[in-house]
C-alpha cells in the first residue's frame, strides 16, 4: 500500500546560514568523546524518551524500523547487566583478545571492570530485529545492520547535542542482554550505551582525528 504523500518542509536557509549551521554542528560533534566516568546526576525519563524518538527517526530499509530500544534505570537490572558484562570482559582481557588488540587499548587505560554500567543513570540497550513477528508469521527486515547503525548514530548525536555523554559499549558476546531483559527470539543485542552527565573532573584522551584530506576524496 502506497503511503500518502505530503509536502517536504523546506527550511529556507540562505547559503550563509547553511554553512554556519554545518560548521556549528561540526564544532559541537568534534568535541564529542567516549566517556567512562559518569555522574549519578538525575536525567529525566522524558529527556531519554525524546532522545530515543530522535534515534527512531533514522532511515531504514523499506521503512521497516528494525530496532528496539530498552531504557534501563532500575538499579538491580543495571547491577545484573554489569556483572554479566564484566564476566565476558574478564574473559576477553584474559585470552579472547589478541596481543595486538590489547596493546592498542593500553593508551586508553581500559580493563574488564565496568563500574559506569551502574553509576550512569541510564543504560540504553539497542536490539536489532532480523525479522518481525506478526502473529505466527515472520516478516523479513532489510539492511538491518545498516539501519540500526544509522539509528545508533542519530542517538549518539542527540545525546551529545542535549549536553549529555555516552559510551559505545559492546561486551562480546552480548547474549546476556537478551536474557536479562527478557527480549523475544527475533531481537539480537546490537549496542549498549550508558548515558548521563560527566562526573566532576572527568577526563578523556586528547585524541586527534584524521584530517579531512585523509577521509575525503573529491571527484
Amino acid at each position: 500500500m502506497t503511503p500518502p504523500m505530503i509536502p517536504y518542509p523546506i527550511a529556507g536557509f540562505t547559503e550563509q546560514q547553511t554553512a554556519e549551521r554545518a560548521r556549528d554542528f561540526f564544532g559541537l560533534m568534534e568535541r564529542r568523546r567516549s566517556l567512562r566516568h559518569f555522574s549519578d546526576r538525575h536525567v529525566p525519563v522524558e529527556v531519554m524518551e525524546d532522545l530515543i524518538l530522535t534515534a527512531s527517526s533514522a532511515p531504514s530499509g523499506a521503512h521497516r524500523q528494525p530496532w528496539t530500544f530498552c531504557l534501563v534505570g532500575n538499579p538491580d537490572i543495571k547491577r545484573r547487566i554489569r556483572e554479566a558484562a564484566e564476566a565476558e570482559e574478564y574473559t576477553n582481557y584474559h585470552g579472547r583478545m589478541s596481543e595486538e588488540w590489547l596493546e592498542d587499548l593500553q593508551p586508553f587505560g581500559t580493563d574488564w571492570e565496568k563500574p559506569f554500567l551502574e553509576i550512569a543513570p541510564w543504560l540504553v540497550v539497542i536490539f536489532k530485529k532480523p525479522y518481525d513477528l506478526e502473529g505466527d508469521e515472520k516478516h523479513k527486515n532489510y539492511y538491518v545492520n545498516e539501519s540500526v547503525g544509522l539509528a545508533a548514530g542519530f542517538l549518539i548525536a542527540a545525546i551529545h547535542q542535549a549536553g549529555l555523554s555516552c559510551l559505545t559499549h559492546t561486551p562480546s558476546p552480548m547474549n546476556f542482554l537478551q536474557r536479562i531483559l527478557g527480549r523475544p527470539e527475533n531481537e539480537r543485542p546490537f549496542l549498549l550505551l550508558p548515558v548521563g552527565y560527566p562526573a566532576p573532573g572527568a577526563q578523556v584522551p586528547d585524541l586527534q582525528r584524521k584530517p579531512l584530506g585523509e577521509v575525503l576524496h573529491k571527484f
